[in-house]
This record gives C-alpha cells, structure tokens and sequence, in this order.
C-alpha cells in the first residue's frame, strides 16, 4: 500500500467515485461520514452522476459534487479528475471503468474493491470478505425445482455484515476509518419542505401516507397494484389520512391508475409521481407519516429521512439491501416464504408467488403498527 503524504499544512484532497443507482447512492451515506471522520480536514469531492447531483445538496460530509452525464467519455471524466489534484480516490463501484478513471487521472493511491478485470488498476485492491454474499440470480430451471419441490426451507439468512452497506463501509475502513455500521442519513431544508408543502398542498398539520407501487428494477420487484390500493384505502379510512403517489416518469400511468382505483376526495389525494425533481422528492417524503412502497430507490430516500416504511420483499433480501441500518424496528419488511426468494431476476418467470403470498391484511396490520408507533 502507497502512503497517504502531502506537504506540511497541505491538507488530503480526497476524491470519492459514487455509484449510478439512488438506492444505492443513499447506502453509501454511513461510508461518506465515516470518511469525514477520518480526515476532517480534508477536501472531498464526490464524483456523481447528475442524475444523482441534487441528491448531496447540503450534505455535510461532501465538499464539492462532481458530476457527468449519461453519455461522457472516460476520457472527458479522466481529465476532469486530473485536475482536481486529488491524493487518494476512494472507487466505490465495482465496474473496471470507475477504477480506470482514476488511474488514467493519474490519482496516486486508488482504493477498491478487489474484482476481476480491475486489480491492477488499484493500490488498494480490498478482498472480499468471507461473510459477503452476491445477488446471485437463480437460473430458471432452479427455480422451477424448488417450486415444484413444494419445500418451504428456506436458505439460511446472511451474515448481517453482508448488507450492502458494508461493502462500502470495508472501503473506507482500508483508508483507516471505522467501519461500524450507521443509519444512513440526508439532509432536506425546512425551507425546502416548505416550498413542497406549498406546491403541492400538503396541509401543515395534516398526515399523509406515502405510497410507491413502481420498481425501476423490473416487475418482480413490483407488489401488485391493487393491493397497494386496498392496503391505502384501509388505512386512510382508519386515520382519515391524505394519500400521496410516488413515482418517477415512467410510473405516471400507474399513478393515475391507483388514483382512479382510490376514489380519493381530492383533497386528500396528491398525485406526485413524474413531477417532482430529486431534491423536491425528499422534500415531499419528508411530509409523509409513513411510506408503503415496493424495494426501490425512494424507499431508501424515505428511510434516510428518517421516515418510516413498509415494504413486501419478494425477489430481493432485505438482508442484502433493506432499508436505514439494518434491524431498525421503525421500518417493516415484509418476507415472502416462496421457496423461490429471492431470486434477484428483474422479471419472475413463474407466477410472482414471492409477492402474491404477501396478502392486503399483513400489509395493513404492518402499515397499522408503523403509523401508530411514529409520533404526530
């Protein structure tokens, strides 16, 4: 390993490569202030995609946001990363690209993952840990065995360190920081909440459910429609709460459809879902009592915004990727039993029985003991 040196009074300009996906984006969080514990004097910058830019607005353990587009060159990055004469990059991302960038960038010490295709573009190439565990997508044919099999054993649960979270948080341990686990956190404005609340007629004083029924990933990850209807139906007749659709662009036909299934006096429903920019997302998160939504991007957002969700996992581990820090009782997820789960595919080749066995009572009762448990 290469020594972390710069001249006397100099202090470290550290470079951090950010990953591509929010959910992720927000996992990396507990590893960002653990790096600013480390070396709080130092200049850090993050390398993000814009698309993810206004996600670090205010955030405390970032100095400066570099971003790039969708269709940049590694060249135009590299050089971009050159000159910020930084001392050490910390690659978060395990795509040989992300570490080639700071070597092309000439970045002395380079820390990372250990991955295929990669290792000699890295300093610090960290291994892999033993209790790490990948998204292993089930071939077809295996899933078929187990379904057929009528088996309810389940694979064993992970090592809790083998959340997602870790794996960045081993990144920056390399750099001597702690690697203790902590609930990721982003920062939102009153002002900002504010401005959503105005916009969008979120009544001070008034409760809201959130509700996020699309899946960016693919529709296995995707709990059906109507049940989210009914699960929002139930819950705002009981607490006689207004109902706020969330999505993205591609969810505006969905929002629709759940609005139009809701019946909802208008008032008490806020369609959100393609209208809102990333920052203005938080913000109107931040406005709801408790977010229902499927394994996405937003359900972490909510959780790092300290609102609390409840979320049917079907072909994904909530082990791996749930929400907040792992085990935090303010968030319920809710485990399919299929022997099938998960399965890590984007779309299920059988009959989403992960999901459909996660019935609108279970739901309810979980949504119920959220509500009632988060403070007015």
């Amino acid at each position: 390993m290469t020594r972390l040196e710069t001249a006397p009074g100099k202090p470290l300009r550290v470079v951090v490569r950010g990953v591509n996906w929010l959910g992720d984006a927000v996992m990396t969080t507990p590893a960002l202030r653990r790096l600013r514990e480390r070396f709080p004097e130092s200049h850090i910058t993050l390398v993000s995609p814009a698309k993810l830019g206004g996600l670090w607005m205010g955030h405390r353990d970032v100095d400066e946001v570099m971003t790039f587009e969708r269709g940049d060159s590694l060249w135009s990055v590299s050089r971009r990363l050159r000159s910020g004469r930084f001392d050490v990059a910390v690659i978060l991302p395990n795509s040989p690209r992300s570490a080639l960038e700071s070597l092309l960038a000439g970045v002395p010490r380079r820390v990372g993952r250990r991955w295929p295709w990669r290792n000699w573009m890295l300093t610090d190439p960290v291994p892999v840990p033993t209790h790490a565990l990948a998204m292993r997508k089930r071939p077809i044919e295996e899933i078929r065995s187990r379904v057929a099999s009528a088996s309810s054993v389940r694979d064993p649960d992970p090592d809790l360190r083998a959340h997602q979270m870790h794996h960045y948080l081993d990144l920056v341990a390399a750099l001597g920081a702690d690697p203790s686990p902590l609930p990721p956190r982003l920062a939102v404005t009153g002002a900002e909440v504010e401005a959503v609340r105005l916009t969008h007629g979120f009544r001070p004083g008034s409760a809201w459910l959130g509700v996020n029924a699309g899946a960016e990933y693919g529709p296995a990850k995707r709990w059906p429609a109507d049940r989210f209807v009914a699960v929002a139906d139930a819950i705002r007749r009981e607490f006689d709460c207004g109902i706020a659709i969330f999505g993205g662009l591609g969810d505006v036909a969905l929002a629709a459809e759940l609005a139009e299934q809701l019946q909802t006096a208008a008032p008490t429903l806020r369609i959100l879902a393609g209208k809102t920019s990333l920052r203005e997302l938080l913000a109107a998160l931040r406005c709801c009592r408790v977010l229902l939504t499927n394994d996405t991007g937003p359900m972490h957002v909510a959780a790092a915004l300290s609102v609390p969700v409840v979320v049917p996992f079907g072909s994904t581990s909530p082990v791996l990727t749930g929400p907040g820090l792992p085990g935090d009782p303010r968030h319920r997820l809710i485990r399919s039993t299929a022997p099938c789960s998960p399965c890590f595919l984007r779309t299920c080749p059988i009959d989403l029985r992960c999901l459909r066995d996660i019935t609108v009572d279970e739901v309810v009762a979980e949504v119920r003991r959220a509500w009632t448990a988060t403070p007015e």
